[in-house]
């Protein structure tokens, strides 16, 4: 098996794993907006676009329909009041939480299929190429 080919097939495992894991059926975009705003903290939506690599019409929609959903707030900056600070809300956080609860099985899987040296060359390279993506993404789009 080739690079390319354990990519697309990985790819398409961690697809259909958070297809498994989402209790609430939130798109895969609202999922990323609420994950990078628990990471991130408060954040301007053009910022958010930039980090997710999606458009700020997609991006709007979006957050939209999370703060319909109650999944985030928005707030005007205080410098400049067109701006709206978004950020998670607490039912956005206990969403997360139980999504990344379910996430456990995945973690299970990994451990049973790795040893100890290879869990951490996986997450050593996981985390690298993952990286170089975001990198390369943001890069582009400055």
């Amino acid at each position: 098996m080739n690079l390319k080919t354990s990519l697309i097939d990985l790819q398409c495992e961690m697809v259909a794993e958070r297809t498994l894991v989402n209790p609430k059926n939130i798109s895969w975009l609202q999922y990323d907006i609420l994950y990078q705003l628990e990471k991130e903290g408060a954040i301007l939506p053009s910022n958010l676009s930039i980090i997710l690599g999606t458009s700020r019409t997609k991006l709007s929609k979006a957050l939209k329909a999370l703060k319909s959903l109650g999944y985030i707030q928005q707030l005007p900056n205080k410098l400049d009041g067109r701006e709206l600070y978004t950020s998670i809300t607490e039912d956005g956080k206990i969403l997360l939480t139980n999504i990344f609860t379910n996430h456990i099985v995945l973690y299970q899987t990994a451990l049973k299929s790795f040893d100890e040296r290879e869990q951490e060359e996986f997450a050593r390279l996981a985390s690298k190429l993952s990286n170089r993506l975001r990198e390369e993404r943001v890069g582009n789009d400055e």
